[in-house]
């Protein structure tokens, strides 16, 4: 049976894969045992990096009509209601948002379409 939090990430992703505005991708973070050696240990990623990484092209200031940037958006999946970030995730996300990336909270597909729309239309 499925993690819940992994069932809201492949829907979340699955729902904003196709807009030609967004690249998204997963990002492996955490401790797994080796395929050829289960005694050992690897470790993937920076501990409290995000679930998941997009780039959501957007137009920007009156000055720069018609130019289109790409916005470093993290989305962190968590279950309904009892999902929380851990420490190192609050530390994460206060890192990625100093230098100007998006971090959200999703807790749904739904909620990852109105982010890509919040970043498209400037409001985040």
């Amino acid at each position: 049976m499925a993690n819940q939090e992994t069932v809201i990430q492949n829907e979340a992703i699955l729902e904003v894969g196709c807009d030609p505005d967004v690249l998204v991708w997963r990002q492996q973070v955490g401790n797994f045992r080796a395929m050829d050696n289960p005694n050992r240990i690897v470790k993937i990623g920076v501990p409290g990096m995000s679930d998941a990484m997009m780039i959501v092209r957007v137009k920007i200031t009156p000055e720069m009509v018609g130019k289109e940037i790409g916005v470093a958006v993290a989305p962190e999946f968590k279950v309904p209601r009892s999902g929380r970030q851990s420490d190192k995730q609050k530390l994460w996300q206060a890192s990625f948002e100093r230098r100007g990336g998006i971090y959200r909270l999703i807790r749904s597909a739904a909620e990852m379409l109105a982010l890509v729309r919040d970043v498209k239309e400037g409001r985040w």
